[in-house]
């Protein structure tokens, strides 16, 4: 047998094996932050961790029901300011690639996506913390909304140039006027893969911290006026790690691993809509 035979197939086992080891070192963190939060965080989670308020400093007990429920809010905030000026700012870059303006959108959410995530929260301080003269959930939403936009143009971008050019030459051809070609049939052909890049965007988003400790603030009850301080579980995941309490020591880890369970199962879900979409039929 010739010697070559041997050493192409020593080459590509070893290669083979040095790819699975950086596999699996990559891997690595991400399997030793979910078994540390599950160690530390599991026995600080009950029923009353997701249906009460934060007990008094430094005693037991308590939950942050209110913290999960402002997040929610807040994601709802920056989702209804975000996604519809991100996904038709998305549709005008694809169907209009070469415009001056097309270019510049196109610069500016690549500029805004490296940009980090506490000068978003500065600027809704500035546009809208200081005009008011309080914090409040507003202001926390605007802040995830500056984050949330270029992940979603971009993603829309990318989705709807996906479209086959004969679907809209078909339309075309019908007499549909190009504007509502591209709402009635450009769109909903590349709904599936926008959806899942919002769901990516929001699985970001969820756990920012910086760009809410001067916009949203916190509040330790509950609140349901976006024009008031309101609380957040990144925020408040942040305010007990640097108690001086055993206990929200705990419930801070316990906050930290509902919020990836939370981030990852954003993941997995958009990972999963991905998979289907690309998958022939």
């Amino acid at each position: 047998m010739d010697l070559r035979y041997y050493r192409r197939k020593w080459t590509d086992a070893a290669m083979t094996a040095v790819t699975l080891l950086c596999t699996a070192i990559v891997l690595a963190p991400l399997f030793l932050i979910l078994l540390f939060l599950v160690k530390t965080g599991i026995s600080a989670i009950n029923w009353d961790f997701f249906t009460k308020l934060p007990g008094p400093a430094g005693e037991p007990g308590g939950g942050m029901a209110n913290a999960m429920v402002g997040t929610l809010i807040l994601v709802t905030l920056a989702g209804l300011m975000g996604v519809p000026l991100g996904v038709f700012a998305g549709l005008y870059v694809a169907e209009h690639p070469k415009a001056r303006l097309a270019a510049v959108a196109r610069f500016t959410a690549d500029v805004l996506n490296g940009v980090p995530s506490i000068v978003a929260g500065l600027f809704a301080y500035v546009v809208i913390v200081l005009p008011m003269r309080h914090f409040s959930a507003l202001s926390g939403g605007l802040a995830l909304a500056v984050l949330l936009l270029p992940i979603v143009l971009r993603t829309t971008e990318e989705m709807v140039r996906l479209v086959p050019q004969s679907i809209r030459e078909a339309a075309l051809a019908l007499g549909i006027p190009w504007w509502r070609m591209t709402l009635r049939v450009t769109l909903p052909t590349a709904a599936a893969g926008i959806t899942t890049g919002i769901m990516v965007g929001v699985a970001r988003i969820a756990g920012e911290t910086a760009p809410l400790l001067f916009t949203a603030f916190g509040n330790r009850f509950w609140n349901w006026n976006p024009l008031q301080p309101i609380a957040a579980l990144p925020l408040q995941i942040f305010s007990y790690a640097i108690s001086p309490f055993e206990d929200w020591h705990r419930q801070a880890w316990a906050g930290a691993l509902v919020l990836v369970t939370i981030v990852l199962g954003l993941n997995i879900i958009a990972r999963y809509a991905a998979t289907r979409q690309t998958k022939p039929q």
